[in-house]
């Protein structure tokens, strides 16, 4: 029953979509492309060359763009958005070299705003747009999926599919049916840079005058595939290198391709050479005016044997996303060879013409070539990874002739380190001079510091001005360790042998002829890059979002202190000045001083003079790293803090069902249980499930992970911490319950007072803590950050503290009600449930002397799962007045429970009794 189903199921399905495709007449619209022919047999061999790779796409207003924006000029991405997928299974047919094909084409709009106005409209569009800035009107996406029928030529290498899609107007909920046509002209055999193009489009079958709702703008396809038989047409040609040879890498076919298909989509920034400045010649490579600092490259295919490169470049100004989208004024294609006689990779770049105009032909002029090598020697003035020229070879009096432009990479390429490659130390004699500490062959202080070719050497920062503001953020990665450079891959550092011939100098040595002792205790030479990111503000005065330097020096292993000069590009404009004069030092905090936090602190000043115009005050920044040793130990505390929670909360769960039956068995007791108590109690689970009521319930599981040295992933769940938090919550609600019912045959008086009661004392306490907030301020600046516990020093901080403290304090509502109502003790409070639930909300803070003695204090941000530092008051004097006060409340109610409510005041007041009603026996 189940098959014939499932058998009906798909066959229903099938002629449905056949059905859409067939209401749109093939021979109408495709007879010209590809005409129609007699099916006989389905197919079976190799999938024919239909699948687009990575296709762009423009056009297609009624979908995602506005009606005032430009579609023939911008490319967009199609991989997100539209997507077509044929079905792999071809029929052929009597014509030769002809196949009846099946695809789906899916078009996924930004937002769901097709047809979303009137549908008179045929261009009906919500304003949304695509590729820049819009107004989100729906929340959800909309997707039109259409199913298409045709043929393909494999002579012409052309097809043509007709189908249609179903789409329900969003305000009337009527039908309307899509028909379209889908028209490509495929790259031909053995194809050249010429030939080698997929241009298509896919358009309405409506008419656009008539007021058809069915009409949508064309969407035009334009694709560069993968070809086995692709054929280089332009490369190599002969040029004349500018750099020495043995000043550039030598790459072997056995790398080629892996190193190129990798680096090349680096992007490159150009700087114009002085006459292009000065005249009105032109120099920029594009048309118009425009002047693109920056040229991407992405590879196509790459043939290793041949040592050949086919790729896309793109000129902008954008430092990232130019993978997305495109304009076709700023995009190339082109082909590259690797020149082994002088070790550079020489270019063709050739401009696009519009498809729109004939889709045959969408490669234009090839006259703007380029040389790009990779330097072999890096150095503190010279870091460059990788540099070259970029020219034109029209006659110099051509519209389109440009002069010849430098090709370097920007600051932003993280260092690549290749074999071959080593850095060159050159400023020995500065660090002499400024850091003679560092060269000093000191005496260890028992302190163990990082190794200089560890991971803990690469650390992210927090930069502070000298008026103590926090104006920016970066990181600081090595470049190289003596002759080992360094090569950031995934998060981690590999050091990557340099095959240098000889040692490069090392000025760590000062005194001549000292002795040579063991690398693992002598000061290394080290070369450092820093990226820093300033803030940006209404009252900024930096002329620059961002700096980038680069720094050599010595890095003492014994003392943890790391002193180097530096270099920092100043870009303005069309100018870029390297101030070379500056001085980096960084201390390395201690691995096995836990106390210090694995914090590293350090410096960034400037050598001028007060008045020269480069000048600058200094610097200071702290890491917001943890050394390799101090994650795994924040990891194992947080394996412990998860089991700590869930034991914690599975026994308040416990506690509290022993007093539900506690009450059962004595229901006489449940009207002197304080509500205030148990509505405290019950905040205390609400609030957290309140702030992850997304990890509980929405997917999103909110798992804390870290990368660990090692290559090993911990993932900790909070979602069982949740579930056992929402039944001891549920179960305290049930309590909470019971006492209510029980108080409602009798008068509240006594409640409500020892609740309001209780609720002075909170908001007394609140004002104090407000207080103590106001007069910290102005003591510190409001962004003040406590580097002892890692946490910040705000009203929100310590408001959560105090409601922590209330929640220890959980028996004063109870002990204020026993103490007004008096009279002889009753066991109102189960034993295990005040005396367990007092020792739940005690062993947090013997927990944080633990861990302040076994665990690095200022922990990792969000790995707080048991004593959070922001959840309650924790220190050294927290820690033991908290418990003292939670035993002491513990045990007044004890001694209320056994002689009394008011047993704890002085003896005066303990005389006061209230009179008990007794009934009165009526003579009559």
């Amino acid at each position: 029953m189940a098959s014939s189903l499932s058998l009906s199921t798909f066959f229903f399905f099938f002629f449905f979509r056949y059905t859409l495709s067939a209401s749109v007449s093939y021979t109408q619209h495709c007879s010209s492309v590809v005409p129609e022919s007699t099916t006989t047999v389905p197919t079976y061999h190799d999938p024919l060359p239909l699948q687009f790779t990575s296709f762009y796409f423009t056009g297609g207003d009624s979908f995602f763009r506005p009606t005032n924006q430009a579609t023939n000029q911008t490319y967009s991405f199609g991989g997100r958005f539209v997507r077509l997928r044929f079905v792999q299974n071809y029929y052929e047919t009597t014509a030769a070299g002809v196949y009846k094909v099946q695809a789906s084409f899916l078009i996924r709009s930004p937002y769901n705003q097709y047809y979303s106005h009137n549908i008179s409209n045929n261009r009906a569009r919500s304003g949304s747009g695509y590729g820049g800035s819009y107004y989100r009107k729906r929340a959800a996406r909309g997707s039109v999926r259409f199913s298409l029928t045709g043929f393909w030529s494999g002579v012409s290498r052309k097809l043509c599919m007709v189908g249609s899609a179903s789409w329900q107007v969003e305000e009337t909920r009527a039908a309307v049916n899509l028909a379209a046509v889908l028209k490509v002209n495929y790259a031909a055999e053995n194809p050249d840079i010429h030939t080698a193009a997929v241009a298509g489009s896919f358009q309405s079958t409506s008419s656009s005058s008539a007021n058809d709702p069915g009409y949508f703008d064309p969407i035009l396809l334009f694709d560069f595939p993968v070809s086995r038989d692709y054929n280089y047409s332009l490369v190599p040609f002969s040029t004349d290198s500018e750099f020495p040879k043995n000043q550039s890498l030598d790459l072997q076919k056995v790398s080629f391709c892996s190193v190129l298909s990798s680096r090349i989509k680096s992007e490159l920034a150009y700087d114009a050479v002085d006459e292009c400045r000065e005249s009105r010649r032109r120099c920029s490579p594009l048309a118009g005016s425009s002047s693109p600092r920056f040229l991407s490259l992405r590879s196509i295919q790459c043939l290793g044997g041949e040592m050949k490169l086919r790729f896309i470049a793109n000129f902008h100004n954008q430092t990232y996303g130019y993978d997305q989208d495109f304009s076709r004024d700023s995009t190339f294609v082109g082909e590259a060879s690797w020149d082994e006689t002088n070790n550079h990779l020489s270019g063709v770049l050739c401009r696009l013409l519009n498809p729109i105009e004939n889709p045959s032909n969408v490669v234009g002029d090839c006259t703007t070539r380029f040389v790009l090598r990779y330097p072999s020697i890096w150095s503190i003035r010279s870091d460059a990874k990788v540099n070259g020229r970029l020219w034109s070879t029209k006659p110099v009096n051509d519209s389109s002739y440009f002069r010849k432009i430098d090709l370097k990479s920007p600051d932003e390429i993280d260092t690549v380190a290749l074999p071959g490659m080593k850095y060159d130390y050159t400023e020995s004699e500065r660090v002499r001079n400024l850091c003679p500490m560092a060269v000093k062959k000191l005496p260890n202080n028992g302190s163990i510091y990082p190794d200089g070719h560890s991971y803990d050497m690469r650390f992210d920062l927090s930069l502070k001005n000298s008026n103590g503001e926090q104006i920016g953020w970066g990181y600081a990665t090595p470049i190289s360790v003596g002759i080992d450079l360094f090569e950031r891959s995934s998060s981690m550092l590999v050091a990557v042998d340099a095959f240098a011939p000889e040692s490069a100098p090392r000025f760590a040595d000062v005194e001549e002829g000292a002795a040579v002792v063991a690398a693992d205790s002598s000061p290394l030479n080290m070369s450092y890059t820093v990226s820093i990111n300033y803030f940006l503000t209404s009252n900024s005065t930096n002329p620059q979002d961002r700096m980038y330097l680069t720094a050599e020096g010595v890095y003492n292993p014994k003392t943890g202190y790391l002193c180097m000069v530096g270099c920092r590009k100043i870009h303005n404009y069309s100018t870029s000045v390297n101030d070379c004069e500056l001085l980096v030092k960084f201390e390395f905090a201690p691995t096995n001083e836990k106390n210090r936090g694995g914090f590293t602190k350090g410096t960034i000043s400037s050598t001028r003079p007060k008045s020269d115009p480069l000048y600058f005050k200094e610097l200071t920044f702290s890491s917001t790293s943890y050394y390799g040793e101090q994650v795994v130990g924040t990891i194992s505390r947080m394996d412990l803090e998860i089991a700590m929670v869930l034991i914690s909360n599975t026994l308040s769960c416990v506690f509290v069902a022993l007093q539900i039956f506690h009450g059962r068995r004595n229901p006489e007791v449940q009207s002197c249980i304080s509500i205030a108590m148990l509505v405290v109690l019950s905040l205390g689970h609400m609030i957290p499930l309140v702030l992850n009521f997304e990890a509980l319930f929405l997917g999103s599981q909110n798992k804390q992970t870290f990368l660990m040295s090692s290559g090993k992933w911990l993932e900790a769940n909070e979602v069982a911490i949740r579930v056992v938090t929402m039944v001891a919550f549920l179960l305290q609600i049930r309590l909470l319950q019971s006492v209510w019912s029980a108080k409602e045959t009798e008068d509240n008086k006594i409640e409500k007072k020892a609740s309001f009661i209780s609720l002075a004392v909170y908001v007394f306490g609140g004002f104090i803590t407000l207080l103590l907030n106001w007069s910290r301020g102005k003591r510190s600046p409001p962004s003040s950050y406590n580097g002892d516990l890692g946490i910040s020093s705000t009203l929100w901080g310590d408001v959560r503290s105090y409601v922590g403290l209330i929640l220890d304090g959980f028996l004063l509502p109870q002990i204020v009600l026993n103490a007004i109502r008096g009279g002889m003790g009753r066991t109102a409070l189960s034993g295990p449930f005040y005396v367990g639930t007092s020792a739940v909300r005690l062993v947090p803070h013997a927990y944080d002397q633990y861990r302040l003695r076994s665990y690095p204090t200022a922990g990792i941000n969000g790995t707080y799962f048991y004593a959070d530092q922001s959840a309650d008051f924790y220190s050294t004097a927290w820690d033991f007045v908290i418990p003292c006060g939670v035993v002491a409340l513990a045990v007044v109610v004890f001694l209320q429970q056994r002689y009394g409510g008011r047993c704890i005041l002085p003896r005066g007041f303990g005389e006061v009794e209230l009179y008990e009603k007794v009934p009165v026996v009526s003579n009559e």
